[in-house]
C-alpha cells in the first residue's frame, strides 16, 4: 500500500513546521528525512514537508482508520477564535483551499499494515483528514496579524520575531498533552520524546509501520491506570515520574472519566487550570502547558526558568534579584506578559521560547525548499527505492 502527497496554499509565515514542531510542544514528531516530519495526530500517521508558499501532506493507511462518526464522538469542532486578533475561517472555506498535488509529486512510501487484505477508503475520510491537521495547527488563526499586532506592542517582539516567523500553537488532544508534560519534570526534550514513545508502544495501540518503523496511538487514560503501570515505568526508566503517571490516571478514572480532560475546554482559565493542579504531580508550569497546548486557552504561559531567565533579561530588571522562582513571582510574570501581549500572550510567549532556545539560534529563518526542489527530492527518493528494490529481487 502507497501513501500519497496532497498539499494546501500556506505561507511559511503562517507556519513553519520545523520550529512549531519542534519546539517542546509536542513530542511526537521526528525529522525522518532532511525537511520531512512524521508524526502521530487523531490515531492517523502522518507525514509532513512544505515549501515558502504550500504545506504538503500524507497520510499512511492502516488496518485501523479512524471513521468521521467515531471521531466526532470525542473531538469538538475546531475553535473559531473571535475578536480582532485572529482571521477566522469557516470550515468550508478551508477545505475549498486544499488540493491534491500533481501526480509526479506523489512517489509511493512502503507501509506495512496488520492486515494488508484491508481496502482503506481513502475519499471516506478525506474530510475529515482535512479538517484534523487543520485544527491541530488552528490554521483559523491568522499569525501574520498577531505578529503585528505583537511588534507594536512589543519592541523586543519586533527584533526577535524578524528571524523566527511562523510558530504556532498546536491544538493537541488533552490526555496525550498532559501525561506527555508529566514526563517534562526536570527533563530535557530528547529524554521526554523517548519517554514519550515508551508509553505509546507499551500501553497504546499499533496503528502501522512505516519504512519499517512502528508507530502507536497515544494510550487511554484506563490503560495507564492499571495497577502495574507505576511498576513498569520504573523499569522502563521514569523515575519519580512513574508513581504520578499513574496515580494522575487512576485519579482521572475514579473521579471523573475517560474524556474529562476534554471538557476542561468549555472551562475558563483559572477553573481549568485549578483542576488540573489537583492532579498529581501537576504544578502550575504543567497546568499551563496543558491549557496553552490543548485546552484552548490562549493567554496561558508556562514559566520554567527559561521564560524566567527571558522576563529577567527583557523585560522585568528586578527579577534580577530573585532567587527563586516563587509562586507570586510566577503570577506576576505571567500577568505582565498577558497584560503587555494581550489575548494570545501565550502564543507570544512560545515565540519567544522558542527563539531563545540553544539548538534554534544557528537556523534563525533560514530558506525553505522550493516546489522544484521537492519534487527533484521525492523523484530521486523514488528512484532509490526502485533501485533496492531491483537489487532485491535479483
Amino acid at each position: 500500500m502507497a501513501a500519497y502527497w496532497r498539499s494546501m496554499p500556506l505561507k511559511n509565515s503562517e507556519l513553519r513546521l520545523d520550529r512549531t514542531l519542534a519546539c517542546g510542544q509536542s513530542f511526537r514528531w521526528k525529522e525522518t528525512q532532511t525537511g520531512e516530519w512524521t508524526g502521530v495526530l487523531g490515531g492517523l500517521v502522518w507525514t509532513l514537508k512544505q515549501t515558502a508558499t504550500e504545506l504538503f501532506f500524507r497520510t499512511h493507511p492502516s488496518f485501523s482508520v479512524p471513521s468521521v462518526k467515531q471521531e466526532q464522538a470525542v473531538t469538538p469542532e475546531p475553535l473559531i477564535h473571535k475578536g480582532t486578533l485572529g482571521k477566522n475561517f469557516t470550515k468550508k472555506e478551508a477545505h475549498s483551499s486544499v488540493g491534491c498535488v500533481a501526480e509526479d509529486l506523489c512517489d509511493p512510501v512502503t507501509v506495512k499494515s496488520e492486515n494488508a487484505d484491508l481496502a482503506v477508503n481513502s475519499s471516506h475520510n478525506e474530510d475529515y483528514e482535512h479538517s484534523l491537521l487543520e485544527d491541530y495547527f488552528q490554521l483559523h488563526v491568522d499569525l501574520g496579524q498577531l505578529y503585528q499586532t505583537w511588534a507594536q506592542a512589543d519592541l523586543n517582539f519586533a527584533q526577535t520575531s524578524q528571524k523566527f516567523s511562523g510558530i504556532r500553537i498546536l491544538r493537541q488532544d488533552p490526555v496525550e498533552c498532559l501525561f506527555s508534560f508529566i514526563c517534562s519534570s526536570n527533563n530535557n526534550i530528547s529524554r521526554i520524546t523517548a519517554m514519550v514513545n515508551k508509553l505509546c508502544s507499551y500501553y497504546g495501540k499499533k496503528i502501522v509501520e512505516v519504512e519499517g518503523i512502528p508507530y502507536f496511538s497515544f494510550p487511554t487514560v484506563s490503560a495507564l491506570a492499571d495497577d502495574s503501570v507505576e511498576r513498569t515505568l520504573r523499569e522502563l526508566g521514569f523515575g519519580y515520574r512513574a508513581k504520578f503517571i499513574s496515580q494522575t490516571a487512576q485519579y482521572i478514572m475514579t473521579n471523573h472519566s475517560e474524556n474529562w480532560l476534554l471538557s476542561l475546554r468549555d472551562m475558563d482559565y483559572d477553573k481549568a487550570k485549578d483542576l488540573l493542579m489537583k492532579l498529581p504531580g501537576v504544578g502550575g508550569k504543567v497546568a499551563d502547558c496543558v491549557c496553552l497546548f490543548s485546552l484552548d486557552k490562549t493567554g496561558a504561559i508556562p514559566i520554567d526558568t527559561h521564560v524566567w531567565k527571558i522576563a529577567a533579561r527583557d523585560y522585568m530588571p528586578k527579577l534580577r534579584q530573585a532567587k527563586s522562582l516563587t509562586d507570586r513571582l510566577y503570577q506576576e510574570i505571567g500577568d505582565h506578559f498577558r497584560s503587555l501581549w494581550g489575548e494570545y500572550a501565550g502564543w507570544t510567549h512560545s515565540v519567544l521560547f522558542t527563539a531563545d532556545l540553544r539548538h534554534f539560534q544557528e537556523t534563525n529563518d533560514k530558506g525553505l525548499p522550493a516546489k522544484k526542489e521537492i519534487l527533484k527530492r521525492s523523484n530521486k527518493l523514488a528512484v532509490e527505492k526502485d533501485s533496492k528494490c531491483t537489487k532485491k529481487k535479483r
